[in-house]
């Protein structure tokens, strides 16, 4: 048979179109699908970045040695599933000197779709502020700037850092100077003497003292006078001396010899130790005073105070 008597096979257009019909119908159906379900997928889970805000710095405890701030960082969490926070970076500095510094690590957990505030504990001690700043004074206010960075692993996108700042200003506090400028008798005998402790406050911070209460104890040549708990308002300005009025009374035969010293103005020596309780613009504080080693002079109740000239 000869090539000519070969059989031919013959395609059919219409058939051709038809099957390329069903099967890109069919193929595109199925991409569409998938593609329909990856943006419903997208959509539900909504994978995005954290936010974060320093809301509030607080300061709990303050001192003549140390003082506390706790800064509030709100982290919010837009994700549908809790995300945790690796560690917490933090850095408090004066002017651009660093005054402590460190890391807070495995921080916790921010729960899906929620929010939450972090607590981060900042501790200041004073005499290594000082001795490495030899600028800054006892009794100053300086500023300060706390500078926090969250590390947070976020599914999908990993892990990422979001720094924050926020400031504000600290006092470095001074324990006020203590004297006893005199001490007026209103009524004396070798029995029994009552009279007007003068005792002067010298306030050397850049700030005013709110004075709640005061407890104390005296000493004259030696011997206790007076030891009491007294309960006064009282604004201690800054930068000033504030006089306060103590009453005490005391037998002055206690005192043998080193009586008639005080009698004939010679002046003795005193002692007095206490505390003040005092409010500041930072806080509460609980504030020693003593002095020891001063002179001071007794005054009749009708002397005039005009013509004092006290030893101190």
């Amino acid at each position: 048979m000869s090539s000519s008597d070969s059989p031919k096979v013959t395609e059919n257009k219409a058939d051709k179109d038809h099957d390329n019909e069903e099967t890109g119908g069919f193929l595109g159906k199925v991409k569409d699908f998938i593609q329909d379900i990856g943006e419903k997928i997208e959509e539900a889970v909504g994978f995005g970045k954290p936010t974060a805000d320093v809301t509030g710095i607080h300061i709990p405890q303050v001192s003549l040695e140390k003082i506390e701030l706790i800064a509030d960082v709100l982290i919010a969490n837009p994700n549908p599933v809790p995300i945790p926070l690796v560690d917490i970076e933090y850095l408090i500095e004066s002017e651009g000197r660093k005054l402590v510094s460190g890391t807070i690590p495995d921080s916790g957990t921010i729960q899906a779709h929620g929010s939450e505030t972090v607590k981060i504990p900042v501790m200041l001690i004073y005499e290594d502020i000082k001795s490495t700043y030899g600028d800054i004074k006892p009794g100053s206010i300086i500023p300060y700037t706390v500078k926090v960075v969250l590390h947070i692993d976020v599914p999908v996108i990993g892990r990422i850092s979001i720094p924050l700042e926020k400031t504000g200003e600290i006092p470095v506090p001074y324990r006020p100077d203590v004297d006893i400028s005199k001490i007026k008798f209103e009524q004396f005998s070798f029995e029994e003497a009552t009279a007007t402790l003068h005792l002067n406050l010298d306030n050397k911070n850049d700030f005013d003292l709110g004075l709640n209460s005061m407890d104390y104890e005296v000493w004259l040549s030696n011997i206790s006078i007076a030891s009491a708990e007294m309960k006064e308002s009282a604004n201690i300005k800054k930068q000033e001396v504030t006089t306060m009025n103590l009453p005490i009374s005391f037998r002055p035969k206690d005192f043998g010899s080193a009586m008639w010293d005080m009698i004939r103005g010679r002046g003795t020596g005193y002692t007095i130790k206490g505390n003040i309780d005092v409010n500041t613009p930072f806080g509460h504080m609980k504030i020693p005073i003593s002095r020891e080693g001063g002179i001071t002079r007794l005054k009749k109740g009708d002397d005039d105070d005009d013509n004092d000239e006290d030893e101190k």
